[in-house]
């Protein structure tokens, strides 16, 4: 692959999934803003991923079905949309319905990585797939900072207005760019949702690395829906300008993901992964002791988004090798499995940190990635019915 595609899809893939996690800086000015509780703002978050879970179960499997690049860019003219409406919305319903709409059709960033994949040489693939996840997970994070800054300069609905613009540059840039990439299968639509369950059952691998990845990304999300309450709340008193700038420390973590493809592509994605959940659980404890300070929570915010994003590499290179003809539906299917969790722990933290506070934040997020240890420690004993040769997921 030439060098500037990977770029490319590394950014467009940062861009399209930043629209997931724009919302999570505004709660509280989204709050005032509609009249609703912070606690009811955070359903808002819960419902972009919803919609994300949504996309991943109907809406990716058709990688495999239709040419992709038409695919990619007719979802995108629906986000942007979907985008617009958000920003012009008039009432905390319509901007529901549209971020879910949104969080629907930006699933594009998960089309995305496994067309990548499909045109990677096998011994560079996990290397392609690391470096088009780092533009993933830079969006990701970079998106909070500018969600924050944008919105304290011109308000939140620019916000939305903003990338709905981006979008539809987008969707021209890759029409324009993208090579076709014809199906790999010409069954119905319906059998190809059906064969995205069959590949479930049939590779235990897909299940097991989806739960992993489901415990650290409930984690993630409880920790980023959580942190600007904190932030703002008494004892640190920033603005949104600043919950921004705080935000810009968990850009740091995506400098892993390069790390975390070449460990996939020298077979170390189990040691790897037990040591993500061992970083993130201690993560946990350290913002859980640093409660009033801003550097241990920076800390910890960096150490939990550089183990999300490993194992999340580590994942997605060990599916990929399990059926090269069904990437779109692999992805479709692990991503579906840990964006629940991503859902649950929106809303769990939510609940959680309004119910007992920061300390009872971080103990669920430093049990959740224990559970998920305990959980790995079987994989050894069910060796080879659990991992295809090769892989050492």
């Amino acid at each position: 692959m030439p060098g500037w595609l990977v770029v490319l899809f590394a950014v467009a893939s940062g861009m399209t999934v930043a629209n997931l996690y724009y919302a999570q800086p505004l709660l509280s000015t989204l709050s005032g803003a509609f009249g609703v509780s912070t606690s009811a703002a955070g359903a808002l978050v819960t419902l972009t991923q919803v919609g994300y879970v949504i996309g991943m179960l109907f809406l990716v499997p058709l990688g495999d079905r239709l040419e992709k690049r038409s695919l990619v860019t007719g979802l995108l003219a629906v986000t942007t949309v979907s985008l617009v409406v958000a920003g012009l919305a008039v009432s905390f319903p319509m901007l529901l319905v549209a971020s879910l709409v949104a969080g629907a059709t930006s699933v594009v960033a998960q089309i995305l990585v496994p067309f990548a994949a499909g045109l990677a040489p096998d011994h560079a693939r996990g290397r392609v797939v690391g470096r088009v996840m780092s533009g993933l997970l830079t969006g990701i994070l970079l998106s909070r900072t500018l969600s924050s800054v944008v919105s304290d300069l011109a308000g939140w609905r620019v916000v939305f207005l903003g990338s709905a613009g981006l979008m539809a540059v987008l969707a021209v840039v890759l029409r324009a760019a993208l090579p076709r990439h014809e199906p790999t299968t010409d069954v119905a639509y319906r059998h190809v949702l059906r064969s995205t369950a069959a590949l479930v059952r049939t590779h235990p691998v897909l299940v097991r690395r989806g739960l992993y990845q489901a415990a650290m990304f409930a984690v993630f999300s409880a920790f980023w829906t959580t942190v600007s309450f904190v932030l703002t709340g008494p004892g640190l008193h920033y603005s949104q300008l600043g919950v921004g700038v705080f935000a810009l420390v968990g850009a740091a973590g995506a400098a892993v993901a390069p790390f975390a493809g070449r460990w996939a592509d020298r077979g170390l994605a189990r040691p790897m992964t037990g040591a993500a959940f061992v970083v993130v659980a201690l993560a946990f404890v350290l913002a859980g002791l640093g409660a009033h300070s801003v550097v241990l929570i920076a800390v910890a915010a960096i150490l939990i988004d550089m183990a999300v994003q490993t194992t999340l590499i580590l994942g997605q290179h060990t599916i990929y090798q399990l059926d090269p003809a069904a990437r779109a539906r692999l992805n479709s299917a692990f991503i579906a499995i840990f964006f629940v969790g991503g859902a649950v722990g929106s809303q769990l933290g939510s609940v959680v940190y309004h119910a007992v506070g920061w300390s009872g934040l971080t103990v669920l997020g430093t049990v959740l990635p224990l559970a998920a240890l305990l959980y790995w420690t079987s994989e050894r004993r069910r060796g080879k019915q659990a991992v295809p040769s090769g892989t050492n997921a």
